[in-house]
Parts: structure tokens; C-alpha cells; sequence
């Protein structure tokens, strides 16, 4: 415009008017292609996706089903359909949706799965797959993945991995960076693949690497002996679907073989299905509410041990700071029912239950449901299990034998002072 402007200005004084006439129309011909030319460059703009963020006027503040939302989210989709930098899978965008969704609840417990995430989930409440063996816990604040348990004669075992490894990657990816649930469904696989896997143990220099190839894994959840003419042990790596049945089986056992007190060893427990728990406390407790939930409307919620069974017993249960979930609902049943003493370190403090629905599609959500309370109404989320007598946690054996020695453990051997008293 500045060089039309220009021109005109240069025009001599004193035109004719067929020279005014094609001054008009070459100016009228300059202006039409100047918008030509301007459309073309919007376009080939609007196409690359630069201009597109300026164009949208939205508050990013509206409602979740709002056309504010919706028009934000295809903006989204047209900048990364534009401008990334590869092929993108819809598909994946569309679940990235879904687990984002959940994710804004700010809820480590809360979780989106895809029909394959659910699918492998689940297999691990059945307590049969092919794995490598190792029982896993997770810090829902810094996310990282701890191996609690190894199990005797699993890949896991036979690779070298120890208890108290912490996983920093599974093939390469971190193990920060998901849910457990989630990490899980990598470490799984088909039998006789290998999972990669990069490993913090304390005392070494430098990562450990280890290929550990995936088997047939039957977890074990309940692992009993005697420990005395009258002592019996069992312990509860997790709570899962067959765990009553498992534990019912350890007692019956140790009885048979004269067990008249017994130690439930809880340590490193993670939690698992709060009905697997009600059901193994309705072995041992009288008549009366074991724990109960409230949602957020109120709603009470009330589980039971009925009065068709009792173990008339001295209890002990171990305890510590990775106790978490049915554990510490358990622990805190035989503390409100004054039916056990309680040695260890204060449990974790998750006093939250979670629900998972499968959807039409195969896929699923868990999702924080409720706040749970002992018997006696105490909240622990957050908080935790003191347990009655606090004593941190020696061992004063071989480290390096697999065989692992019961009365090196201080605080088995300070459960069995306290049930010989």
C-alpha cells in the first residue's frame, strides 16, 4: 500500500481523464491482487497451525462437556496433526483423553485402563502369569518402585534381583513414570520373552542391568512353619482373590502340628481386596464390624466378621512403614478387637478404598470410592498404624544365603518374647 500511495503521489498534475480512467482501474487491478495474495499466505498459514492458537478466544475454564472444551480439544488435535514431528496413533491420542481425566483428579489410586491394561490387571489378582516373581510397591508421592518380595524359584530369583531393588527402568522406560498397575502390565509378558530391567541397590556403585526371562509365575500369598512347639508363622505378601483360601489352609496346617500361638507377619504388605481381608478376619475375629467406609455423601458402609468362627489364640502381627491398605485395615481390626499386640514400625497411612468398573468397551477405571475407618472410627489416611510396640526392623543373619533365618529377625524374635510371656 505504501508504493500505490507513492505512485499516486508521483502522478503529474493536469491528467486527462482517459489517463485518470486507467489510474483508477490498474489500482483497482493492484488492490484485488494484494487480497489474492493475502489469502494465500492465511491459508498456507492457518495450515501450518501458526495462527490457530491466536485465533482461539476460549478461557480454558469451562465446563468438562462445555464447547468451550470441545472446540479447545479439536484446536489441540489440528496443532498436533499439523505440526508433530511423526505419525501420531488417534487411537493413543484418544486414550491419552481418557488417562488425563482420572490424572486431574491428582489421585495416584485413581486410574484409567485400556481394555489390554485391564486385561493384564486383572491377572494379577488371580495370583497366576507369566512374570518374574517379584512382589512390587510403589510410593504414590515420588512414584518410585520398590521390589518388597522375591519369590523362591521364580526368573526373578534366578536372575539375581534381591529385595529391596529399586526399579529405575523397565525397558527403558521409566519406572517413575506410570502407575503401578500400569508398569506392571511391561514387566508381563508372553512366556519365554525377556524384560529388561535397570536396578538401584543400595551399596552399588553403578546401575544393575538384568534380562530376566518371563515364566509361568503361581504367587504364593501365604508362606507358614513353626518357629516353635507351640508357635506358628504365617505370612501375607498381598491380599488377592486366593489368599483366603491360602491362609485358612497355613492355620489348619500349623495347627496340626500344634501351633497354639501364632505370629501374622504383615511386613511389606501392600494391600490387595478388602473383601480377601474381611473374609481372612471373620477366621480369627468374634461377631462385630471389622472396618467400615463412608463416601462422600455419608453413606456408611459396614463389614463384618460374623459369630460362626473365632481363633482362640495369642496374636502377634508385624508390621512396617510399606504396610499399607488391607493391611493396615487388618491390623487395625486385631488392635480395635484388643485380640493381638501389634511390633513393628508405623504403617503407611492409606485409609482410601478403591472401586474398578470394566465399561462397555472392555476398557475399565479404578477409582477412588470411599474413605475406610477401623472399628473404633479412626481415619488413618495419611497417618498410619503406631503399632504397640515400635522397634525398627535388624537382621542379624547371612545376607548372602538364600535361606533366611527367622531368629536372626529382631522383630520375630521379639514377637516370640512377647507370646512365651
Amino acid at each position: 500500500m505504501e508504493e500505490l500511495e507513492q505512485e499516486k503521489q508521483n502522478k503529474p498534475t493536469g491528467s486527462t481523464p482517459s489517463e485518470k480512467s486507467h489510474y483508477i482501474q490498474g489500482l483497482l487491478t493492484g488492490l484485488a491482487s494484494m487480497m489474492a495474495l493475502l489469502l494465500v499466505i492465511f491459508l498456507v498459514v492457518w495450515k501450518l497451525g501458526f495462527i490457530s492458537v491466536g485465533s482461539y478466544q476460549g478461557s480454558g475454564t469451562g465446563s468438562l462437556m462445555s464447547q468451550e472444551v470441545q472446540d479447545k480439544i479439536e484446536l489441540l488435535y489440528t496443532l498436533v496433526e499439523s505440526n508433530y514431528y511423526e505419525d501420531v496413533d488417534d487411537q493413543e491420542l484418544v486414550n491419552g483423553i481418557y488417562h488425563g481425566l482420572l490424572e486431574g483428579l491428582g489421585d495416584p489410586y485413581s486410574v484409567y485402563y485400556t481394555q489390554e491394561e485391564y486385561e493384564d490387571m486383572m491377572i494379577s489378582t488371580t495370583g497366576n502369569y507369566y512374570g518374574i516373581g517379584a512382589l512390587l510397591g510403589q510410593d504414590p508421592d515420588t512414584m518410585v518402585v520398590t521390589i518388597n518380595h522375591i519369590y523362591d524359584g521364580t526368573p526373578a530369583k534366578k536372575a539375581g534381583l534381591k529385595d529391596g531393588d529399586i526399579i529405575v527402568e523397565v525397558n527403558d522406560m521409566e519406572a517413575t513414570s506410570m502407575e503401578l498397575s500400569q508398569l506392571v502390565t511391561h514387566i508381563r509378558g508372553e512366556e519365554g520373552t525377556t524384560v529388561h530391567l535397570k536396578i538401584y541397590r543400595e551399596g552399588e556403585a553403578d546401575y544393575l542391568e538384568f534380562d530376566v526371562e518371563r515364566a509361568q509365575v503361581d504367587i504364593p500369598t501365604v508362606e507358614s512353619q513353626m518357629l516353635t512347639d507351640e508357635i506358628g508363622y504365617i505370612q501375607v505378601t498381598e491380599f488377592s482373590e486366593n489368599t483366603p483360601e491360602q491362609f485358612e489352609n497355613a492355620i489348619s496346617d500349623l495347627q496340626s502340628q500344634g501351633m497354639k500361638k501364632m505370629i501374622i507377619d504383615l511386613r511389606d504388605n501392600g494391600g490387595g481386596i478388602l473383601e480377601s481381608c474381611r473374609q481372612m478376619l471373620d477366621v480369627i475375629l468374634p461377631e462385630g464390624v471389622v472396618v467400615y467406609t463412608e463416601d462422600k455423601y455419608g453413606d456408611r458402609e459396614n463389614y463384618y466378621s460374623d459369630e460362626d468362627s473365632c481363633l482362640d489364640m495369642p496374636i502377634v502381627v508385624l508390621v512396617n512403614g510399606n504396610s499399607a491398605s488391607a493391611s493396615e485395615i487388618f491390623a487395625g481390626a486385631i488392635r480395635d478387637f484388643d485380640y493381638g499386640t501389634l511390633i513393628g514400625t508405623k504403617t503407611f497411612g492409606k485409609g482410601i478404598v478403591q472401586n474398578v468398573r470394566q465399561l462397555s468397551d472392555g476398557s475399565a477405571v479404578k477409582m477412588t470410592i470411599a474413605r475406610y475407618f477401623t472399628p473404633n472410627g479412626d481415619y488413618i489416611h495419611g497417618v498410619g498404624i503406631e503399632p504397640d510396640i515400635e522397634l525398627e526392623y535388624e537382621y542379624s543373619g547371612d545376607t548372602e544365603s538364600d535361606e533366611y533365618d527367622y531368629m536372626a529377625d529382631n522383630q520375630v524374635v521379639k514377637a516370640i518374647e512377647v507370646l512365651e510371656q
